[in-house]
């Protein structure tokens, strides 16, 4: 039986350089707009370790003023909204929908499992237009606990009726690949500029520099090794 493929979002299906012009307006540079992205994730690490859940949109206002008083800039409640409302519509990467579609048409099972809140998850599948590809759309709100802990990926398979094991993880982050990995998933790894794997953490059997090359490497393990 092929594995459930069940995709990370942020970076790895939507392309977060649509924020640029936004944080380029409130910043003076788009480049502030990877930090302030690394301060979300560093700021979410901190609660799933420290136990102490607090839902990932929060995180990223909190992360946002942080990053503004590192820049000496006043922040109006205008530009919090425009980043929070810019997150919800995101478009996706060059080749995300034509790879989904092949991975579809190979008979393959999808899902988008995200640490955004199932609110902000529905919205980014409306506005991306990614909805048809995907089954089910899973945040890890639902368990209280953000990837990379073990229980949104448990969740996912749960949510399927399979074990972990049956559940490929695809991102184009390396500590979600590695967390997936540690619940016991396999996984598959998108290169995007900028973006390498852990080398103290098992490598995934699955590696390419897009969706298009991860997609055709995922139907021949999971499909091809069934003809």
């Amino acid at each position: 039986m092929a594995r459930i493929c069940v995709f990370d979002v942020n970076e790895t299906l939507l392309d977060l350089k649509a924020l640029d012009t936004h944080f380029e307006r409130i910043f003076g540079k788009a480049a502030v707009r990877e930090e302030w992205f690394n301060q979300l994730l560093q700021s979410a690490f901190v609660s799933t370790v420290l136990n102490t859940y607090i839902d990932f949109g929060k995180i990223g206002m909190a992360a946002l003023e942080m990053v503004a008083e590192k820049q000496n800039v006043r922040l109006s409640d205008g530009d919090k909204e425009i980043v929070k409302n810019g997150m919800q519509q995101l478009p996706p990467h060059p080749e995300v929908k034509e790879s989904l579609a092949q991975l579809r048409k190979a008979g393959l099972r999808l899902a988008a499992l995200t640490n955004s809140t199932q609110k902000v998850a529905q919205a980014q599948r409306t506005n991306d237009r990614l909805s048809e590809y995907f089954e089910q759309i899973l945040s890890a709100d639902t368990v209280q606990r953000l990837k990379p802990a073990s229980e949104p990926y448990q969740m996912a398979a749960k949510q399927f009726g399979v074990s972990v094991g049956e559940v490929r993880l695809i991102a184009a982050h390396a500590w979600d690949v590695a967390g997936a990995m540690r619940a016991g998933c396999a996984a598959a790894f998108i290169a995007r500029p900028g973006k390498v794997l852990n080398p103290l953490a098992p490598r995934p059997d699955v590696v390419g520099s897009d969706l298009r090359e991860v997609a055709a490497q995922i139907i021949e393990h999971e499909v091809g090794s069934r003809a």
